[in-house]
């Protein structure tokens, strides 16, 4: 039996899937003034090709119902696409993709909704841009935002708008060029915002971004 994963999941979850892991179609390339192309230099530099493991915290906030859900965790990233975020909020759960599969996996409630990463990534093998930092320079419109001493801020518009995704905010800390803020937009004014600290560029077992059920649990298929 198939269930739409919106059916099926609390607001921070549906605004987590749909503005974070959604990707665009590919358009020329933008010329960037210089100071903006060496900021994304540097973060291609930093996190292209790379695996890191962060503690996050999660604010989503639906506009309409003037509803803000916080959630905090540890999630883990490598190219491409490739991610495992758990959640240890009272909504206790794990999301992980290969970047080809999909799982949300619900321990308390030992159930798993397993789907294909495409319909998700809106491309075979595509992910978030953290699991594929070139993803910036090709699909989105950059422009400087807010700067200081120790940090720059770009603006990331998709050069093909969709509902689920209207605008990226990044902020980028000088001079090691790492991304502790995400802030993601959608067209209804919806803002998810991601604080990530403790960032570690490291290898490991990457056979964590595969997940098999334990024998007895509950499989959702998602449309």
């Amino acid at each position: 039996m198939k269930y739409m994963l919106t059916r099926l999941t609390p607001c921070a979850m549906t605004i987590f899937i749909s503005m974070l892991l959604v990707t665009v179609p590919c358009n020329a390339a933008q010329s960037l003034d210089a100071q903006t192309a060496k900021i994304v230099s540097g973060i291609e530099a930093k996190y292209a090709n790379k695996s890191f493991i962060a503690d996050f915290e999660q604010a989503s906030r639906l506009t309409a119902l003037d509803v803000t859900e916080i959630a905090k965790g540890r999630a883990w990233f490598s190219h491409p696409g490739k991610m495992k975020w758990v959640y240890d909020s009272s909504d206790n759960h794990e999301i992980i993709t290969n970047g080809k599969n999909l799982w949300i996996y619900r321990p308390e409630e030992n159930q798993v909704m397993i789907g294909d990463a495409a319909p998700f990534f809106q491309s075979g093998s595509g992910g978030a841009f953290l699991a594929d930092i070139h993803k910036i320079r090709k699909e989105f419109t950059v422009e400087p935002g807010k700067s200081g001493k120790n940090f720059a801020q770009l603006v990331l518009t998709p050069k093909k708008e969709t509902p689920e995704l209207a605008k990226i905010r990044i902020t980028v800390n000088l001079p090691g060029y790492e991304i502790p803020v995400v802030e993601t937009e959608n067209i209804y004014g919806d803002i998810t915002k991601f604080i990530f600290t403790n960032i570690q560029f490291s290898t490991f077992d990457e056979q964590i971004f595969e997940f098999t059920p334990l024998p007895g649990t509950e499989i959702i298929e998602m449309d």
